[in-house]
Parts: C-alpha cells; sequence; structure tokens
C-alpha cells in the first residue's frame, strides 16, 4: 500500500480496511488479520495498526475478542458505509464541487460521467 501525505497512515488503513468489509472480504462476524500481521503486510508500525483497530473499534466496526483476536461487528458493512459515506460526503465531494464549478462543468455532465461509470462497472 502507497500512503499519502494528505491523511494519517492510520486513517488510511482504516479506510482499506473499510474497503475490504465492504468488498466482503472481511466478512461479518469473521475474524481480520492480526496486529502484528497487519503491520507486516503493510510495513508499518504495529503501533500505528493498532491505532487503527482503535479507531474502528470505537466506530463499532470491528470488535475484540480477547485472546482471540478483532473482528468485523455483526452490522460491520453498515457500520462501513456509514462512515465512508459520511467522510466522502464531507471531505471528497465539495473538493469535486470546487473543481467542477471552476472548469464550468454542469450537474448534467457529471451525472453522464457517473451513468457511463455505473453502466462499465455492471459491464466488468
Amino acid at each position: 500500500m502507497e500512503f499519502n501525505n494528505q491523511q494519517p497512515i492510520y486513517l488510511q488503513i482504516a479506510e482499506l480496511i473499510c474497503e475490504k468489509i465492504l468488498l466482503k472480504t472481511f466478512r461479518e462476524d469473521e475474524r481480520i488479520p492480526s496486529v502484528r500481521e497487519m503491520a507486516v503486510q503493510l510495513e508499518v508500525n504495529p503501533n500505528t495498526v493498532m491505532r487503527t483497530f482503535e479507531f474502528l473499534q470505537g466506530k463499532d466496526i470491528i470488535n475484540n475478542k480477547r485472546g482471540v483476536g478483532y473482528f468485523v461487528s455483526t452490522d460491520g458493512i453498515a457500520k462501513a458505509t456509514a462512515l465512508r459515506k459520511s467522510e466522502f460526503l464531507d471531505e471528497e465531494l465539495p473538493k469535486i464541487f470546487r473543481t467542477a464549478h471552476l472548469l464550468n462543468i454542469s450537474i448534467e455532465e457529471l451525472q453522464n460521467q457517473y451513468n457511463a461509470f455505473i453502466n462499465k462497472q455492471k459491464g466488468a
């Protein structure tokens, strides 16, 4: 994973884990890699992964079963979706709107591009 300087690494790892939950790579009520396993995979300090897990646990996306490991919560997909949606609406969408406004891109043009993207995804 390549990290960017725009956001703390632990939040970037949280996004990755949420994405894996949304893609059902990590399934609800199933164990996810341990702090050490994740740190080795991502080549980061285990403390950074621990901070990620604490963040996601605070959002009820994952939970810790003492002595067993971390698991995706029963409603982990819904919680991960809500978190990612909130972040997108609050952080990413305003940037898109600003750029669209600066480039004089209409809502209709954005809608057409979005529809083309969705159609392409359905065909893939």
